[in-house]
């Protein structure tokens, strides 16, 4: 506290010495000397100063009389959201004023930057940090919550961007994981893009791991983090000064559209979020009060031009866990099975699971997809993904059989229709019949045909038959029969129209 009256009172009016002032007021003599001097050149006596206060005896005194200027003075609140810009300095904005008024008189920069500080001290603490136009997305829950009336909370959830402080608020349910990235979602729709970051609280619901210095996102932030493009930076716990935006953007909200809907009913979530719109499009409208212009239209202006853009599609909400390949290259995912390629048996995977779809990754890779199933012990299957022996099985079918044997004679291809009606399953019969087939390679097609023709004169048309009449050589000692061996039509053959 400044003594300057105390000091010429007891000089001027007591008439005591310097030493004996110093040590009344506990101040050095060398102030003493400072102020009664100050007192004689300005003119003052006691009579003049008695009747003044400390406040302005001391500018009086103390504070030069500047000469009047005409500098042009600069619009210190456009200043204050132009540096809010991407690589914006104020060396650039002194130049731009510098060639606006080059007819005028303008400052210089030293006292262009200190004029500009001494702007920037006046504003709340909350705007101390500088935000980047698209760089910061803060979001936060509301304390307060809103009664429904079958006695349900709901609670409003509230984003707010770095440099223009364009608000967004929805009510949510709960509090849960799906809860925070939907209402993340949704405002991201809201401002039309993407920041380069999205700052939360820790709250568990998206942080694995709170760490100081090292958090941790799960893995579905993480897949919404990457599916947008952007990234997921949590402050740090108990710093609300890290989000301090949020934390401001939440304080608004509560008064500006909670408070006014306290006396209102709601019976869902959804009729309070269509009595949230017209009063937050109010609020980014309302102008600010020390700064030119609105979040509207600092928005437009600053952040979003910067921000990035959004994905064709909006997130689908996906779950992750581990699975292991089993032998027969299938994961199990809620007790139904579904395939990978074959080479990664033994490997543990990532499944990705959303309402529809099923994703494999391995090491983050996608190396397969299904259409999710409900169908319990059931397989689904992608060819793709099996051995080139277990695909070539699975490629026969009864009537591809026929056609191989018609290709080489009709007693073949009766042959081979008899495996198969043999068996109540055709399957059943396949090896018979590849088998069968097979001796083609070895003997040559005419000798097979010859041979299944005699198997059916003799009625002995397995396999081995076939075979052994090719090996013993009786389709060459045996003369064909006169007339040609037609198909008896008997009612227990199915025939090859069956397999059609």
């Amino acid at each position: 506290m400044r003594k300057i009256k105390d000091v010429l009172r007891l000089k001027l009016d007591a008439r005591l010495s310097h030493q004996q002032i110093a040590a009344a007021l506990g101040i050095s003599k060398g102030v003493v000397t400072k102020y009664v001097g100050l007192a004689a050149a300005a003119g003052l006596d006691w009579a003049a100063v008695q009747d003044i206060d400390e406040t302005a005896l001391e500018r009086r005194l103390l504070v030069t009389p500047e000469r009047p200027r005409n500098h042009v003075q600069p619009d210190y609140g456009r200043l204050h959201q132009e540096l809010r810009r991407k690589g914006m300095t104020l060396m650039l904005l002194w130049e731009e004023y510098r060639a606006d008024h080059a007819d005028r008189q303008t400052y210089a920069y030293s006292q262009f930057c200190d004029n500009y500080r001494r702007f920037a001290r006046q504003l709340k603490r909350s705007m101390r940090q500088v935000h980047r136009a698209g760089e910061k997305l803060f979001i936060d829950y509301a304390g307060p919550t809103l009664a429904l009336t079958d006695g349900s909370r709901a609670h409003v959830f509230v984003a707010a961007l770095g440099a223009s402080s364009y608000t967004f608020a929805c009510a949510t349910p709960r509090e849960t994981m799906v809860d925070w990235l939907e209402s993340t979602a949704r405002a991201l729709s809201f401002i039309g893009g993407v920041p380069q970051m999205i700052v939360p609280d820790n709250p568990k619901a998206l942080i694995a791991d709170a760490n100081r210095y090292e958090p941790r996102s799960n893995d579905t932030v993480l897949d919404f983090a990457r599916h947008y493009g952007t990234s997921v930076l949590p402050a740090r716990p108990y710093h609300p000064q890290d989000k301090a935006k949020a934390e401001s953007a939440v304080q608004i909200v509560e008064r500006w559209i909670m408070a006014r809907l306290r006396h209102q009913q709601f019976a869902s979530v959804g009729e309070i979020n269509q009595a949230i719109a017209p009063l937050l499009s109010q609020l980014n409208e309302k102008p600010f009060q020390k700064l030119p212009g609105s979040r509207a239209s600092a928005f437009a202006e600053i952040d979003a031009p910067a921000l990035l853009p959004l994905p064709l599609q909006r997130y689908e909400m996906a779950h992750f866990k581990t699975v292991k390949v089993h032998i027969d290259y299938h994961v199990e995912v809620e007790r139904h099975r579904y395939s990978v390629p074959h080479s990664l048996v033994g490997q543990a995977l990532e499944a990705r699971l959303t309402t529809v779809t099923v994703e494999l990754l391995h090491r983050g890779n996608r190396v397969a997809s299904h259409a999710r199933s409900n169908l319990a012990g059931g397989f689904t299957t992608t060819a793709a993904h099996m051995p080139a022996a277990h695909r070539a099985q699975m490629e026969w079918s009864p009537q591809r059989l026929i056609h191989w044997g018609q290709s080489i004679g009709i007693s073949t291809a009766e042959v081979v229709t008899r495996l198969l009606n043999q068996y109540k399953h055709p399957e059943h019969g396949y090896r018979a019949c590849l088998g069968l087939l097979s001796l083609a390679k070895r003997y040559g097609k005419p000798r097979l045909e010859a041979a299944c023709m005699l198997a059916l004169q003799l009625g002995a048309c397995q396999y081995r038959h076939v075979r052994d009449i090719l090996a013993n050589g009786r389709d060459q000692s045996t003369p064909p029969a006169n007339e040609e061996w037609v198909s008896p039509n008997h009612i227990h053959l199915r025939g090859p129209g069956y397999y059609q």
